[in-house]
């Protein structure tokens, strides 16, 4: 066990004792490498007793982001303890991590959070924080009720790994893909193995051809060097079904809310992060049971985009009033944490706040961005009790109206070809991220100094865009087209609103299809269409939400029905939330299609099983919108 001072806040109360590697021994034995912040004075460490900032996470405990947790709490007069999980980085537990399908991740938190209250230097309180993964395995820790865990704030949390994190809709969310692959390049049964620590760069050197590779074959890709990491990316491409697998505790946290602990929490999260849905019916589960106060913020940010200290999110520019940055994220959670874990002052009002999107100029910003604006919003629930469903219907003009469709309204149809997927032009994803042949735009003398981690970039935008191909899109090809211009992508639009009107929740999609496969896929994406202007001739296509409905699942996640080639059928694909004000002049705009490649699989019109198909071939898809099937949209409206 290492011992350093840091002296960071020569204005703070208390500086910093921090022991490094604590190794906490586990029910079996098993011991996590543990860092310890103690507040401390003339360079000694203090009795306290102090209440405990916990972060559990599979990242690094040493890693920048989470040392600066204890750089902040601790001079404020809390214990932080930072810890790696089973299985990482200088943790025991060798072979026992497969990425979000851990099985000890819930007892290992209670453990932790116990022997934290049995230190003397406690005063027996644990607030837990984290994002993304080190979110999850707080709400792990919450179903088995520490006795002292005392208040939570998970960030961007998926909650349910089938519908919304490695799947959705049936399909394969292929940022999971990626991810293994981040969780590969410093697994421990590899660090002693260069060659297989560069079979993983050179994969994400190549994850393109990768990506279009599909089906993935075992010992393909270099996680088969990690048989874990393997193994669970045939879970995640190959179980189709909500099976046994995806019902487990560690993969289905709504089927174990009931056992959730009753503590305050704070949930964030963005209208671009993937676990949006997640995070609000979290908050929305918790603040239904518990007696315990609950809080919800949701911002116009992509994944852990809360923390960013810009104004845009992808392509977007939402305002200076949109950002939190570091500095208020950790402000806000040290006002949150010392309410409960000290006895401070507690919050009143409304515990939910949202970031209506819109309302901006529509012009470009001197850096490039769209300008949508917007505000924040307090609210008393989510979602909101005061809104007001209105039903969308689609026309064989490309109309969306609140009109009845015609008794003989005509269908629509379209291609989808597997080998000709429409490309993913902004959404919500974590990011897939390749590892550039020439670093990108890094000097060549400095590359070599740093981590390949650092120098990944992006092969699609996290968050809103344009709805228009480029040669910067993954999959566009020349010549570059708006997407509303693909012979594969039915459009349904508004006419120009001509007063504002604001959607703030979750929409739902309504098709009535036929296709020539047994299987296909139907996308939809809700995009608020501007008006042209001189730096946007096209308009501007900012797509809002968007999801997936995998034919063969359309009436049971738990046992697959192909159709019938030519037979109609009604689908429907539930949207993630969102909070948008469409301005007047604007149109509310609907994309059909049957792909979003590489933000979801593809899937190859065969039926053959998930993930093991043999070949692809083109359907032709129809969607119908007379008045016996009616196609459209509901959309949750709430008054200006």
């Amino acid at each position: 066990m290492a011992e350093e001072q840091r002296m960071l806040h020569t204005e703070a109360e208390y500086g910093i004792i921090l022991s490094k590697n604590v190794m906490v021994s586990m029910r079996d034995g098993t011991r996590l490498a543990t860092d310890i912040y103690r507040p401390a004075r003339n360079g000694d460490p203090l009795l306290g007793p102090f209440p405990t900032i916990l972060c559990r996470t599979p990242y690094d405990k040493s890693d920048a982001r989470y040392e600066e947790i204890g750089d902040f709490f601790t001079p404020h007069g809390y214990v932080t303890v930072l810890q790696d999980l089973r299985g990482r980085y200088r943790s025991e537990g060798l072979g026992q991590y497969f990425h979000v399908a851990n099985i000890n991740d819930g007892l290992d938190g209670y453990d932790t959070v116990e022997w934290i209250a049995a230190q003397p230097w406690s005063n027996k309180r644990v607030g837990a924080v984290g994002s993304s993964f080190a979110a999850l395995v707080q709400t792990r820790m919450a179903f088995h009720r520490p006795p002292h865990l005392t208040a939570i704030w998970p960030d961007v949390t998926p909650i349910n790994s089938y519908h919304h994190q490695a799947r959705e809709g049936g399909a394969m969310q292929m940022h999971m893909f990626w991810a293994l692959y981040l969780h590969a390049q410093d697994a421990q049964e590899i660090q002693n193995d260069p060659e297989a620590q560069n079979a993983v760069w050179n994969d994400l050197r190549g994850i393109r051809e990768l990506l279009v590779s599909m089906p993935f074959q075992p010992g393909q890709t270099a996680l088969s060097a990690i048989p874990n990491l393997e193994k669970t990316l045939f879970d995640y491409y190959c179980r189709g079904e909500y099976d046994s697998f995806w019902e487990r505790e560690y993969n289905d946290f709504e089927r174990n809310f009931e056992r959730h602990a009753d503590i305050p929490g704070t949930y964030s999260s963005g209208w671009y992060d993937p676990y949006a849905v997640a995070v609000t019916g979290y908050f929305a589960a918790m603040a239904k049971q518990n007696s315990s106060p609950q809080r919800l913020v949701m911002g116009p940010w992509n994944h852990v985009g809360m923390r960013g200290d810009s104004s845009f999110t992808g392509d977007v520019d939402f305002g200076s009033d949109s950002v939190w940055g570091v500095s208020r994220y950790f402000e806000e959670q040290r006002r949150f944490f010392d309410a409960w874990l000290r006895d401070s002052e507690k919050e009143d009002g409304p515990l939910v706040s949202i970031f209506v999107m819109g309302g901006g100029t529509g012009c470009k910003t001197d850096e490039g961005k769209y300008h949508h604006g917007g505000r924040w919003r307090r609210e008393w629930e989510w979602p909101l009790a005061r809104t007001r469903s209105i039903q969308y219907h689609f026309h064989s003009q490309g109309l969306l109206s609140t009109d009845e469709p015609d008794e003989e309204s005509s269908p629509l149809s379209f291609t989808y070809d597997p080998t000709n997927p429409v490309p993913t032009i902004g959404g919500s994803l974590c990011g897939i991220m390749e590892l550039p042949e020439d670093d990108g735009d890094l000097d060549q003398m400095w590359s070599r100094f740093l981590s390949p981690v650092t120098r990944l970039r992006n092969i699609v935008i996290p968050g809103p865009a344009h709805q228009r191909e480029s040669a910067d899109v993954f999959g566009a090809n020349s010549p570059y087209q708006l997407l509303a211009d693909r012979p594969d992508v039915l459009v349904f639009q508004t006419s120009p609103l001509e007063e504002d009107l604001e959607v703030t929740g979750s929409a739902i999609v309504t098709l009535w299809i036929s296709s020539s496969a047994p299987d296909t896929d139907f996308t939809a994406k809700l995009i608020d269409l501007a008006p042209s202007n001189d730096d946007y001739p096209d308009g501007y296509a900012m797509n809002l939400v968007d999801s997936v409905i995998r034919t063969r699942y359309r009436n049971s996640w738990e046992q697959e029905e192909l159709m019938e080639p030519g037979a109609v059928y009604r689908v429907q694909i539930p949207l993630p939330p969102t909070s948008n004000l469409f301005q007047a002049g604007h149109r509310i705009r609907i994309d059909i299609s049957s792909s979003n490649f590489p933000r979801l699989d593809l899937n190859p019109n065969t039926g053959e099983p998930m993930g093991r198909h043999t070949h692809t071939v083109p359907a032709r898809n129809t969607v119908y919108m007379d008045k016996q099937r009616p196609s459209g949209v509901l959309l949750p409206t709430i008054p200006v």
